[in-house]
């Protein structure tokens, strides 16, 4: 393995160091204290694997399947709003490892490109995430676009009713669209690298912009802020009779929800608390995974998201009860290290990992 990076944690340090202030923060923040964002992981530290030896293990096989399609790994790339602020061109990058690794890579609403130009650079290895957003119009139009482009699955995040206060991004005056004071132009000024190459990549596609609005024909504004409490029960059973294809409900912890879930029809549950980075009082990840799994049974699909930062914690979450997993800040940290090399480098490091554990 040539990578230059060896661990996710390597990454963190130095994607701290390479980014400006603000964007670290950004990727790297939590809600409230910020506690369940370590927690989550130290969870996952905290599960012991009983060794079972004399067991032929000299071809191993990370390949799985997941929704009906075949992955070369068992885990995907989280949908993650805005990630160009990470590094420029990050959903290019993401995709293009999509692709070259048969990986689902989830789009955020609030990607940085386009739902369409990132299912044509994923080879068709993407995923829809859809927040139920602040117009009923707006989001009408994004569940046609998805159809349109070849989307297969489509995940509906539900645990952003009320968007988090993020005391990191008030520290820092981060905005959108973002404003700039003598303290952001510092920041921005003693980070040269990811600068100049923001610079440079502005002058060939233009400053990062969540795509997916600025190519609506409704004219709808990304709001951060904005409420998305629309997604109650009623919005998930107009979205089961609407959408044909694969149905992914995400932010579940509670079992007396999911097993709701489960009975209107979702083909997966896609259990997460949002990194940490919504209510910071919720119980980590990987015990909202067990419950879940007693509660549904052993048929329903589900997918976990929360904390992972090694090929370790992705077989520790398969072996509690998970179909699946979803790595999140992990690739951010890579790209921030090191753009899209950083970004291979990560995905080599946590599917070598689970391949050895």
């Amino acid at each position: 393995m040539s990578n230059s990076l060896f661990s996710v944690e390597e990454a963190r340090q130095l994607a701290r160091k390479r980014l400006p202030r603000m964007m670290f923060d950004f990727v790297d923040g939590a809600s409230g204290d910020e506690s369940l964002s370590d927690l989550n992981s130290r969870a996952l530290d905290e599960i012991r694997l009983m060794p079972r030896v004399l067991v032929d293990v000299a071809d191993r096989d990370l390949s799985s399947n997941i929704l009906e399609q075949e992955t070369g790994l068992p885990f995907g790339i989280a949908p993650m709003g805005m990630c160009a602020l990470s590094w420029p061109g990050a959903d290019q990058h993401m995709a293009r490892e999509a692709a070259a690794r048969r990986i689902p890579l989830c789009v955020s609403t609030a990607s940085s490109s386009t739902l369409e130009q990132i299912i044509e650079d994923a080879e068709g290895h993407a995923w829809f995430q859809l927040y139920a957003d602040q117009s009923g119009d707006f989001v009408d139009e994004l569940i046609e676009r998805a159809k349109a482009s070849g989307y297969k699955v489509l995940i509906l995040t539900v645990d952003v009713p009320i968007p988090s206060v993020r005391t990191r991004d008030l520290r820092n005056g981060f905005t959108f669209p973002m404003q700039w004071g003598p303290r952001q132009i510092w920041d921005f000024a003693t980070h040269p690298r990811w600068s100049l190459t923001t610079v440079l990549q502005c002058f060939v596609a233009g400053m990062p912009r969540p795509m997916n609005y600025v190519t609506s024909t409704q004219g709808t504004k990304f709001i951060r802020s904005a409420s998305r409490g629309r997604a109650n029960w009623h919005f998930l059973e107009m979205l089961r009779d609407r959408w044909s294809g694969k149905l992914v409900v995400k932010g579940v912890q509670s079992h007396q929800d999911a097993i709701r879930i489960k009975a209107m029809g979702a083909d997966a549950i896609y259990v997460s608390n949002h990194g940490g980075r919504q209510l910071n009082a919720a119980p980590t990840t990987i015990e909202s995974l067990k419950v879940i799994r007693q509660a549904v049974g052993a048929d329903m699909p589900l997918i976990f998201d929360g904390g992972i930062r090694s090929g370790e914690h992705v077989i520790k979450a398969l072996a509690s009860g998970a179909n699946f997993a979803m790595v999140g800040r992990s690739a951010m940290y890579g790209l921030g290290a090191g753009g899209g090399s950083g970004l291979a480098d990560i995905l080599d490091v946590i599917s070598n990992e689970a391949s050895s554990v």
